[in-house]
């Protein structure tokens, strides 16, 4: 469960924010983001990996759970990315759609972190959501979908010490109920522009 300090964190992030979608962090535009990085720790973190004081060359916004769950040691440091929902462009009609709970409750997208610096000598907590195969159905959209993190399992998440594919293994079983919750609906052309997504 979120706690309460840390719900007014994100809503006072939100509205500085001007409820702005969250956007992998760039060169030029900074546009930090916050992650749980424990059950009450609030921090503003870096979407993508930062190599060599530059975002990476190679995609580093998302990470295969497959690739983790392969892992025969404990996974990196972890995270949970806080949103109301995701969106994915559907191919080949090339519409995107809205990714959400019925209520537009709060999700924990998984994420694994590692430190990153910038040029400039600025250190961040750089971070990667972690992918996994969509719910039955929704993957009729799009075949990937964020790793969703059950609230009672958000402890274990970010502390445990299990190996990768273990812990993988326990965070999409207990994902299950709440991707049964996910709904899905197509954005008509226009709509994001007239009326910005809130996170939050």
């Amino acid at each position: 469960m979120v706690d309460a300090d840390v719900l007014e964190s994100l809503r006072t992030w939100a509205t500085g924010n001007d409820g702005e979608i969250l956007r992998p962090t760039g060169k030029n535009l900074r546009n930090v983001n916050p992650i749980l990085t424990g059950v009450s720790e609030l921090e503003l973190a870096w979407w993508g990996y930062l190599v060599n004081g530059a975002p990476a060359s190679f995609a580093s916004i998302n990470t295969r759970s497959e690739r983790l769950a392969s892992s025969k040691g404990p996974l990196p440091d972890r995270a949970i990315v806080p949103a109301s929902f995701w969106r994915e462009l559907a191919k080949p009609s090339r519409v995107w759609h809205h990714f959400a709970e019925p209520e537009n409750g709060l999700l924990g997208l998984a994420a694994v972190t590692r430190p990153g610096r910038t040029a400039d000598g600025a250190e961040f907590t750089c971070y990667s959501i972690v992918m996994q195969p969509a719910a039955p159905h929704l993957e009729h959209i799009h075949d990937r979908m964020p790793l969703l993190i059950n609230p009672g399992f958000a402890e274990e998440w970010l502390t445990a010490s299990h190996p990768g594919g273990a812990l993988i293994d326990a965070a999409i079983a207990a994902a299950v109920p709440i991707n049964e919750r996910v709904r899905v609906t197509p954005i008509a052309p226009g709509d994001s522009d007239e009326d910005p997504p809130r996170l939050f």
